[in-house]
């Protein structure tokens, strides 16, 4: 047999292309074309082809389809007689569409990032020239039909993909970095980077909650501390046996206690009342004999105003605030003798039944609810150039 001729850069276009639409990887998918090979025993008229959109932009000549098929090296395609009609050799038939076609697709692909956005499918195809038997060029687009600079491409093996990745012709493009990968790996890094966003996201969103949540507790806090004034009663002596209902006891009938800030065995503590805390104070003295004691013991009283009252009373909101968290989180456990928990005595009448609470109220702010997880990323089109849709999904690089 004589030697093949060598193909003009038109011819080797050409054949690539028509290569293209009869190969492995677009036939199995390309239901026009498929419709075509029952029409007459496979053969499909070069009349036709020439309808194909990337191939009628290389050539409207059949001519130049013939001879850059004759010349051609890898024996898909076979030209009739009368040299009109092209069909995919007999002996070479065309795989199933099925779950190992697609595995098999995806182990023998590898995904390359680095290209100028204004490269075109031709210059890619010619850079890549000679680098390895390439069944598929997909050039990855955005929403907006805009080539992203990644594409994938498909090769005829899956040992021709690892040889392909082992090339070190293929780091660079026109100057530019490339970033080669596995579909396998690039999946996996993928799937680490949406991790990571979704992370990041739930943290910022949980973030701004907090500084919103801080934002109302804070103006809330103010407007507490802006209306109540004249409310604080400071004490100190000698308290080692008081508890905070001696504090109630001693100011029955004078006033009403919100809020005792003390703890046993201090020194010192703070009384907040539910009205003027002087008028309570002096009420107690009078009914006193003119000195407020508690078990005897002699105690300092001082009637809080100005800087000093708004420190000690912001101290005090704050403690309400985390009691009533710690309760809240508890779930009010031991309050309810039902099925499934302890109970506790109060909820069966024991010792602390019918006992005076004296934790005043507390000022409630919103509860903090499980952060709503970030809506998923919209997956990004992968498309390519297209032929017309009259033949959807013929072009190289669909």
């Amino acid at each position: 047999m004589a030697e093949k001729q060598e193909m003009s850069s038109i011819e080797m276009k050409v054949a690539r292309q028509v290569e293209y639409y009869f190969g492995d990887h677009n036939l199995p998918r390309d239901k026009f074309l498929k419709e075509q090979l029952q029409q007459d025993d496979g053969w499909v008229p070069l009349e036709t082809m020439l309808k194909f959109n990337r191939l009628s932009s290389l050539t409207s000549d059949s001519s130049v389809i013939v001879a850059a098929l004759q010349k051609s090296k890898t024996g898909l395609l076979e030209i009739s007689e009368d040299k009109t009609k092209i069909r995919r050799c007999t002996d070479k038939p065309v795989p199933e569409l099925n779950d190992d076609f697609k595995d098999a697709v995806k182990h023998k692909s590898v995904y390359m990032k680095g290209f100028p956005l204004e490269t075109s499918l031709d210059e890619i195809q010619d850079w890549l020239n000679g680098k390895g038997t390439i069944e598929n060029i997909q050039m990855r687009k955005n929403m907006q039909k805009q080539f992203k600079g990644s594409v994938f491409i498909c090769l005829d093996t899956e040992e021709s993909s690892k040889q392909f990745l082992e090339r070190s012709d293929i780091k660079s493009f026109k100057g530019n970095e490339m970033l080669v990968l596995s579909r396998e790996d690039y999946h996996a890094k993928k799937a680490e980077e949406r991790k990571h966003f979704k992370h990041e996201t739930k943290a910022k969103a949980k973030q701004d909650k907090e500084q919103l949540q801080k934002h109302a507790e804070d103006k809330e806090m103010g407007l507490l501390l802006d209306e109540q004034t004249g409310c604080l009663l400071k004490f100190a002596g000698e308290l080692e046996d008081v508890s905070r209902e001696d504090f109630h006891q001693l100011f029955s009938g004078h006033g009403k206690i919100k809020w005792v800030d003390f703890t046993r065995g201090a020194k010192e503590g703070t009384l907040l009342f539910d009205g003027n805390a002087k008028n309570a104070f002096d009420k107690a003295k009078e009914a006193n004999d003119g000195e407020l004691k508690i078990k005897n013991n002699s105690i300092t009283w001082q009637v809080l105003e100005g800087d000093e009252e708004k420190e000690e009373l912001k101290k005090i909101i704050e403690s309400q605030q985390e009691s009533y968290s710690r309760v809240r989180g508890r779930g009010f456990r031991g309050r309810s003798g039902g099925r499934g928990g302890r109970g506790g005595r109060r909820g069966r009448g024991g010792r602390d039944h019918g006992r005076n609470r004296y934790q005043g109220k507390k000022t409630k702010f919103d509860s903090d609810d499980e952060d709503d997880a970030p809506a998923a990323p919209k997956r990004e089109l992968e498309d390519a150039d297209g032929p017309a849709a009259k033949v959807a999904k013929t072009e190289n690089g669909s």
